[in-house]
């Protein structure tokens, strides 16, 4: 057994992940990020012992998965947007030494590539490139089997290239990325400011009312989804021309409404690509729905501690 911390910037979830990749027991709880990180330490610790109390097997180490930036090697996070106050801090030292056993952390978009991977749409492909997509736009590579890791064991961003230079203005400090163009939070705005005005009535309207009013026949929701598609499309095509990799698995929120894109996105791959085998490369939804981040929060300390040392 293996703990499993998922850490959002809304909501921490905790879990039990057996050797098979099933998650046996899980709780969760609102993150409250505002009330620092020994608040969340010990609500962490707290929601540990929980699901611990519903089994007589002991864990043999804890993963964690992480939104933001981090350094994955010393176990302490660097830039968090959505946790400021815990900038700086080591959750890997400080449950270690609560709970007696090694612990890891990665960024979540690497959890989520490591769990697709090993027991998701991933398994059994030595390369894979995991893209999630939702407010946000991230994921994770795996390569022979292993993650892709940057200099000083940095995460890449895929959802930071470049893709019109003259594009919306990210908080990357770019115009023009993937993120800025594809991501749910993206659509959203795109729709809000070339709506029709006849449309308008004043309220917000979220990406997935956008793709349910396309589902009725509204002609600009059907545009706002066909450019989603093409955007979505523009970037997968890009990875395939870096990675050439033998499968790339979609998930996250937008990847609900993965029927209306997936013509789109193949339609686009199809229309360049012609340098790399991108045919061979399939385009997959992801397969461990809720339980994939506490899923790829375990994996992360296995990948760590057990499938580092049988390589």
């Amino acid at each position: 057994m293996i703990g499993a911390v998922d850490i959002g910037g809304t909501k921490i979830a905790v879990g039990i992940v057996d050797e098979n990749g099933r998650v046996v027991n899980r709780v969760e709880a609102p993150t409250e990020a505002e009330r620092g990180y020994a608040f969340g330490l010990q609500k962490i610790t707290k929601m540990l012992r929980e699901v611990l109390s519903s089994t007589e097997a002991a864990i043999r180490g804890i993963g964690i998965g992480s939104t933001g930036m981090l350094d994955p090697i010393r176990g302490e996070w660097t830039d968090v947007d959505f946790l400021p106050a815990w900038e700086g801090e080591n959750p890997v030292e400080d449950l270690s030494r609560e709970f007696g056993v090694n612990a890891a952390m990665e960024n979540d978009g690497d959890a989520g590539a490591l769990a697709e991977a090993y027991w998701g749409a991933g398994k059994g492909k030595s390369r894979v490139v995991y893209v999630t997509v939702g407010t946000g736009i991230g994921g994770g590579v795996i390569l022979d089997g292993h993650l892709y890791r940057g200099v000083a064991g940095s995460h890449p961003e895929i959802g930071h290239h470049v893709m019109e230079a003259s594009g919306p203005e990210c908080s990357c400090g770019f115009r023009g990325c993937w993120e800025a163009l594809a991501a749910g939070s993206s659509m959203e705005k795109w729709y809000a400011e070339n709506r029709p005005a006849a449309e308008r009535d004043g309220k917000p309207v979220s990406a997935r009312e956008i793709c349910e009013t396309a589902r009725k026949g509204n002609e600009f929701a059907r545009r706002a989804v066909d450019r989603e598609g093409r955007y979505l499309g523009l970037g997968l095509a890009n990875l395939i021309g870096m990675y050439v990799p033998e499968v790339i698995v979609l998930g996250g929120g937008m990847m609900q409404s993965a029927d209306l894109y997936l013509g789109k996105i193949r339609e686009v791959i199809r229309s360049g690509c012609r340098f790399v085998p991108a045919e061979k490369t399939e385009i997959v939804l992801a397969a461990l729905g809720e339980d994939a981040n506490l899923i790829g929060a375990a994996m992360a300390w296995q990948h760590r501690y057990e499938k580092a040392a049988q390589s």
